[in-house]
């Protein structure tokens, strides 16, 4: 089997228990598997990307109620979005894999780790909403509206690899790493036992983060110096281009430079 065309399949694939589990097998086998590096894969006639389940029903970003975390329902639906953006973040390094031809086979191998990982995060979360304590059923990955924020990126920059390195994994993914320690703060002053073990879950979410915002880092700065461009005069041109939301303060300067932003970078952040 062929990589990328394996990859595709495995990111047409609809059910989340599913696609976690054939995204680890894939990586699993990448050294066995052949690659096309032109060319490749074509989309099915009909196909719609990406595959996800028929729940969670998937509004306008402006449509997702807000609820208090303070609550254990406002609690389970944070913990909900959260996975939901890690089961778009599974999509998105399989896209990386499946979409981009002509590159190094350590890109492809970057970023189906970066799948794997993305995997491994959205079972911990799914198995601590089922853990958490509720009437009835256990709560589940499909409970609470959910949007395609991230998705709708990766769709603006199909045609550019470079686009896409520049603004999904150092612009909205680099995101996460600015927002998880102050949602981590409030489940801290909760208190509650469910509250602190998500506090350690995305401990450890966090940390996988940093690489993976490193990666994008790495492969837009390997794709400007191929191209002749300047990797920090480059990227508000992208921005522009593609519409990229602009980024506000705070950020999270410490995971920032850990993942390979520079000081002229940095500054350009703080100055909006």
């Amino acid at each position: 089997m062929e990589l990328r065309h394996r990859a595709l399949q495995v990111l047409c694939l609809t059910d989340p228990a599913q696609k976690v589990a054939a995204t680890i097998d894939l990586h699993t086998q990448f050294e066995q598997l052949t690659l096309d590096t032109e060319g490749g894969p074509q989309l099915p006639p009909g196909q719609s990307l990406p595959g996800h389940p028929e729940r969670p029903e998937l509004v306008k970003h402006t449509s997702v109620v807000k609820r208090s975390p303070t609550t254990l329902e406002g609690r389970a639906a944070l913990l909900h979005s959260i996975a939901h953006i890690e089961f778009n973040a599974i999509n998105l390094a399989l896209d990386a894999v499946w979409r981009f031809d002509g590159m190094p086979r350590d890109y492809y191998a970057d970023w189906l780790r970066v799948a794997r990982e993305e995997a491994y995060h959205f079972s911990l979360l799914r198995e601590h909403l089922q853990r958490m304590p509720h009437l009835g059923r256990p709560w589940d990955y499909g409970d609470f509206p959910a949007h395609q924020g991230l998705w709708s990126m990766c769709e603006r920059t199909a045609g550019d690899v470079l686009a896409r390195m520049a603004l999904v994994p150092r612009t909205l993914e680099a995101r996460g790493l600015d927002a998880t320690p102050l949602i981590q703060a409030k489940l801290r002053q909760i208190g509650s036992p469910d509250a602190l073990e998500a506090v350690a879950l995305l401990d450890i979410i966090l940390r996988d983060e940093v690489g993976h915002v490193a990666i994008g880092n790495h492969w837009y700065r390997w794709l400007c110096e191929r191209q002749g461009l300047d990797p920090t005069e480059h990227y508000p041109v992208l921005t522009q281009r593609h519409e990229a939301p602009r980024l506000k303060p705070p950020f999270n300067e410490n995971a920032r430079r850990r993942a390979g932003f520079t000081d002229v970078e940095m500054a350009w952040l703080q100055n909006g």
